[in-house]
């Protein structure tokens, strides 16, 4: 609101300064230098209009997209990737403290089938895990030890998928910024050989390629690495209370067989 007012304002003082200097035909220095105080505010209001989207589209483009198109692909994908492991990861926390609390209330009420029952009812590998040993129950603590020991680490894998890809994209990300930095270099010194001469308005383009290419390269990795950080956190977070919610659920087994 602030920001819209403030171009009106602009807009309505240029185009007042633009009649009152038609109405006096400046022709002495002073008015030349009043018309040139004119154009510039008209310019910055121009300017200021122009909104992030269309900056950004432009700079896109001026980094050319055979480049700049790449990186954004791994970037989007790399997001997607992302959020999909963050929803998964989040849908998998559970308060453990009070599923465990519970399975051990349904086993000394029901039984075996009890405590199986509420871990069927319960999202989350730690869950999952209490369910399989608790299957092989019959078949000793031996057996159960494995099969919490063996299905924690397929559960460690299920967590850990699609962080590969996303290692990729972080890694992918600035190599193709790069790429694009030596194509733009290159250009520019071809814009040099075949002018015969030095000049800035020819190695200009082949830079800002170069420049463009590399700053979009690094924003996507700098982007992906910090989703990255936080989703391996969130494994090892699970991670560790898994490991300690199977060795709770030994322990209630080992009482409950002494019964």
């Amino acid at each position: 609101m602030i920001l819209s007012v403030a171009l009106f304002s602009l807009g309505t003082v240029s185009a007042f300064a633009q009649e009152a200097a038609e109405a006096a035909a400046p022709a002495t220095e002073e008015a030349a230098v009043a018309d040139a105080a004119v154009d510039a505010v008209a310019a910055e209001t121009e300017i200021a209009g122009e909104t992030m989207h269309h900056i950004l589209m432009q700079k896109f483009l001026e980094g050319g997209w055979e480049w700049m198109l790449p990186v954004l692909l791994c970037l989007v994908i790399g997001l997607a990737v992302a959020i999909e492991r963050i929803l998964y990861l989040s849908l998998s926390t559970i308060n453990s403290k009070k599923f465990i609390a519970s399975v051990e209330e349904a086993l000394k009420n029901g039984g075996i089938e009890a405590a199986k029952e509420v871990c069927k009812n319960t999202r989350g590998p730690i869950a999952s895990i209490y369910w399989q040993g608790l299957d092989r129950y019959d078949q000793g603590l031996d057996s159960v030890e494995k099969a919490v020991v063996s299905y924690g680490s397929v559960q460690t894998g299920q967590m850990e998928s699609g962080l590969s890809w996303i290692g990729l994209f972080i890694a992918l990300s600035p190599m193709l910024g790069f790429m694009g930095t030596v194509v733009g270099m290159i250009a520019a010194f071809d814009a040099i050989q075949a002018a015969g001469d030095i000049s800035p308005t020819l190695v200009a383009g082949g830079i800002k390629v170069a420049l463009l290419t590399t700053l979009m390269g690094l924003i996507a990795a700098v982007i992906l690495q910090l989703f990255y950080n936080y989703i391996v956190s969130k494994i090892d977070s699970l991670v560790n209370d898994m490991e300690d919610s199977s060795i709770t659920l030994m322990d209630i087994l080992t009482a409950y067989n002494k019964k």
